[in-house]
């Protein structure tokens, strides 16, 4: 066996792991509407053995800074916080925050968001009697 046909068995055994394919690989695939080999192809030419190794764990702690900026996003934190400053910047890390870890603990994003809402109308009620 060459060089590359080793490397190429290493590249498949991290990405057929168990873990690649449920939270990386079959999710993203049905995002591309690709198929499985497909973006595995496109991993496989486009990461090099360190990167596809750390890809998982980078993964995993990208999810929650995208919900941490989805957040943002839906609560229209920063227009509160930045542009109409009426609630403090620590206020909204607070919340979002929170919400980033119920959702991580299991509770629903809408439900949460919902919360998080009410939290949000709270804090803007607070602000406006001081």
């Amino acid at each position: 066996m060459d060089d590359d046909a080793k490397l190429r068995l290493m590249q498949k055994r991290i990405i057929k792991s168990y873990a690649w394919q449920r939270d990386i690989i079959v999710p993203l695939s049905k995002d591309f509407d690709c198929t499985v080999e497909e973006l595995e192809e496109v991993l496989f030419n486009s990461l090099d053995m360190s990167s596809l190794e750390a890809l998982h764990a980078t993964f995993e702690s990208a999810q929650d800074i995208c919900l941490y900026q989805k957040l943002n996003a839906d609560l229209r934190l920063c227009w509160f916080t930045d542009t109409l400053e009426l609630i403090s910047r620590e206020d909204g890390k607070n919340l979002k925050m929170k919400i980033v870890n119920e959702v991580k603990n299991g509770k629903s994003y809408e439900e949460a968001l919902k919360e998080g809402q009410l939290e949000l109308f709270e804090l803007l009620k607070k602000e406006a009697i001081y």
